[in-house]
């Protein structure tokens, strides 16, 4: 004798997220953005674990063809803020790296570690190797002696010894993290690929961004004016937060709610040629002193007269300063 499936006889009630996956998904007339207070309570459901995993796989791709407004991204970051367990820690530029390189080496690694020998305290944060192909800056924490912290007391204490912290995103924000791992499950990138760029966990008094695709980095800026953080956005050398020296570079700028733009000329006179490999002795050897090599003393100086930029100097003077940083900088590894 056959069991049958029993007869649905009762309208089940409908799931909570489901409103927010309905708001998105309606149909070319019907579907519209999030508000404000709409994204941070659906961000909220997601991040404490409410939702099925079909409607969040469907929520992330509906956002991601739309296009996440300012607004989405201001509500979602509240929503991680309103939970996230972080001690009152003194950061006075927040660097997110989730992009990895795959054009030239990540030069930013040696501009921050730079800036932080100076004094400025640094919070870096990144979601892992996520992509194939590229070069992440987890994979030279080591080699370059970047303190690697798991939990916010090891950032603490690597901020007060040498002003340069790395925390990766799992340990802070696993919800947030499992997301971005879904790249090779949904075969896109999901919009938490650029929310983590604007989260500013501990509050810095700048927020650094480098958003790759054009249009995205206004909407960016937005949402840290909306948050009330100081933020520059740039579109950095391989979506991470390095100037590159053979292209004029657009600074989207906000403080204190007021938007800024800023244009800043390329440097060199022609194009650097794009090198064969990227080998990390190269990168310790322009460190050391012991090569000199154009591009990256161009890409490297921008990026920290950037982050100084961020900080309150105008160009000239960031660009000066980032040249004595580096000239009177300690060489060793």
């Amino acid at each position: 004798m056959t069991d049958y499936p029993a007869l649905t006889l009762e309208t089940p009630a409908e799931h909570p997220f489901a409103q927010f996956v309905r708001i998105l998904g309606k149909g070319k007339r019907g579907a519209r953005d999030l508000t404000r207070e709409e994204a941070r309570e659906a961000m909220g459901m997601v991040l404490d674990e409410a939702v099925e995993e079909t409607q969040l796989g469907a929520f992330l791709m509906l956002l991601r063809h739309k296009e996440e407004s300012a607004e989405e991204m201001a509500g979602f970051t509240e929503a991680l803020r309103e939970r996230l367990q972080a001690p009152a820690l003194n950061v006075e530029l927040d660097w997110p790296t989730y992009a990895g390189k795959k054009r030239h080496l990540p030069w930013y690694l040696l501009a921050a570690k730079c800036l932080a020998q100076n004094g400025v305290r640094i919070f870096m944060h990144g979601g892992g190797a996520h992509t194939a192909g590229r070069l992440y800056s987890e994979q030279l924490l080591g080699e370059l002696n970047i303190p690697l912290c798991r939990n916010w007391q090891q950032v603490g204490r690597a901020l007060d010894n040498g002003g340069l912290a790395f925390m990766p995103l799992v340990d802070w924000a696993p919800q947030l993290q499992r997301m971005i791992d879904l790249r090779n499950t949904l075969g896109l990138r999901s919009p938490i690929h650029s929310l983590a760029r604007i989260l500013n966990p501990l509050g810095a008094r700048c927020g650094l961004q480098s958003i790759f695709h054009p249009g995205y980095q206004a909407v960016h800026r937005d949402a840290s004016g909306l948050l009330g953080d100081t933020a520059i956005v740039i579109k950095g050398d391989g979506g991470e937060i390095e100037i590159n020296p053979d292209a004029d570079s657009h600074l989207y700028g906000t403080t204190g709610g007021e938007s800024w733009d800023e244009e800043w000329p390329q440097l060199s006179a022609q194009r650097h040629v794009k090198p064969a490999s990227l080998d990390i002795e190269h990168l310790k050897a322009v460190w050391r002193g012991d090569v000199v090599d154009s591009y990256p003393q161009m890409a490297l100086i921008s990026t920290m007269a950037l982050a100084l930029r961020g900080l309150g100097q105008n160009r000239e003077q960031a660009f000066e300063i980032a040249e004595q940083y580096w000239a009177a900088r300690n060489k060793s590894i």
